[in-house]
């Protein structure tokens, strides 16, 4: 039992870290909307920003959520 809450443990600890770094990737622009998709754009860029951080804070309240039910 003890292994399989190490794994799951595991597995929540690597989707906070991923879904961080892809926000903040987002936010500082290394990651944007392809130019089709208006991602040159201003309102683009601003769009991607936008993402970015709802996706930082989401992640943050539901990380501190998580280890506050624990």
């Amino acid at each position: 039992m003890a292994n399989q809450n190490a794994l799951s443990f595991l597995a929540w600890f690597t989707g906070v870290v991923v879904s961080l770094a892809v926000a903040f990737g987002m936010v500082e622009g290394v990651l944007r909307l392809p130019s089709w998709l208006g991602g040159t754009s201003a309102a683009g860029i601003w769009i991607v920003w936008a993402v970015g951080w709802i996706v930082i804070v989401t992640t943050l309240v539901g990380a501190v959520m998580a280890i506050m039910n624990k």
